[in-house]
């Protein structure tokens, strides 16, 4: 672990510095960092078949999300006896596991509010472009210097690639998007990448399954009641009677929370959080193959293009860590 900068209690439990990691280690975190974006990506195309075949609302498919994720998780760790060992784990780091759930479950709620008041497009761009652009920020703060063309410009090329993968997405309605979403988006953005940071020493320290279980533990708790509460009082429907939405639902708590947030956590042990979240930017761009495959959209050229910038992006970050940091 590096030395801390000012930064008081933020600086406290972020921005740490990593030593020299074995190359194929290297390549194997940013592996699994990816599939997890790709993994997040099939969320959006999944929240919106359900929606529309049952009548539940984002906020309420994503508690029920978080719900099963849990579920899963806690029967796993019960199962393989590992739940007792686990939570005293957890307990040691109770300071970071909660704050590491308290921000997932921020982030995921500020970006269904953006959605909502902005639209996809734009909450996209704001909200994923502006994760690896804030990490790279503090980065450069807690160094005192400014970043290197080779840690800039991985970020610069992944954002103009986000931003032009978004231009393939239905268009928003109004030139001037209301600041409200663009607040809720730049929340969503901030939170997700503090929340890599944070979790970046944590899974360090604990082995996957005890971060993922605990972590996810928060969030659900956080995530639950907010969704089902403010389903009350909108007055939405809570329940569905369309099998074939429920099996989708146990589809993004199993898949896209329980197992993708453990390919995040597992990959974050060798991966630096800013180059974690440069490398789920994949989201976005499966997202749009999804769209192309199975829902009858076509594939523009800007789209294309923005979608090999992110590749590109990505994969010259493989080679960026394979470096020793300079000392």
């Amino acid at each position: 672990m590096g030395r801390w900068s000012a930064f008081g209690i933020l600086a406290r439990v972020t921005l740490p510095t990593m030593g020299a990691v074995p190359v194929g280690t290297v390549w194997r975190g940013l592996l699994l960092v990816s599939l997890a974006g790709i993994v997040w990506g099939t969320i959006g195309p999944g929240v919106q078949l359900i929606h529309d075949s049952s009548g539940l609302a984002p906020l309420t498919i994503s508690a029920y999300r978080a719900l099963i994720a849990v579920a899963v998780l806690l029967g796993f760790s019960l199962a393989t006896g590992r739940l007792t060992r686990s939570w005293s784990s957890a307990r040691n780091e109770w300071r970071r596991v909660a704050m590491v759930g308290v921000l997932t479950a921020t982030f995921q709620m500020l970006f269904f509010v953006a959605v909502v008041v902005t639209g996809v497009s734009v909450t996209t761009v704001v909200c994923l472009g502006f994760a690896p652009v804030l990490l790279l920020a503090l980065r450069s703060a807690q160094q005192r210097r400014l970043p290197s063309a080779g840690r800039g410009l991985p970020v610069i090329v992944a954002v103009v690639g986000l931003m032009l993968v978004s231009l393939t997405g239905s268009p928003i309605e109004g030139t001037s998007p209301p600041a409200l979403g663009i607040f809720a988006a730049l929340g969503s953005g901030a939170a997700y990448a503090l929340s890599a940071e944070v979790a970046g020493p944590l899974t360090r320290r604990l082995d996957t399954l005890t971060v993922t279980t605990a972590t996810m533990s928060v969030a659900a708790a956080v995530l639950v009641p907010s969704g089902l509460v403010l389903a009350l009082v909108r007055g939405d429907t809570l329940t569905s009677s369309n099998t074939s939405s429920w099996l989708l639902i146990g589809y993004l708590g199993v898949v896209t929370m329980a197992v993708a947030y453990a390919l995040l956590f597992t990959g974050l042990r060798s991966t630096p959080s800013g180059s974690a979240v440069v490398a789920t930017l994949l989201e976005p761009v499966t997202a749009v193959l999804i769209a192309v495959l199975f829902l009858g959209e076509s594939l523009t050229t800007t789209g294309m293009v923005g979608s090999l910038l992110i590749v590109a992006a990505i994969a010259s970050l493989g080679r960026q860590l394979e470096e020793p940091p300079p000392q």
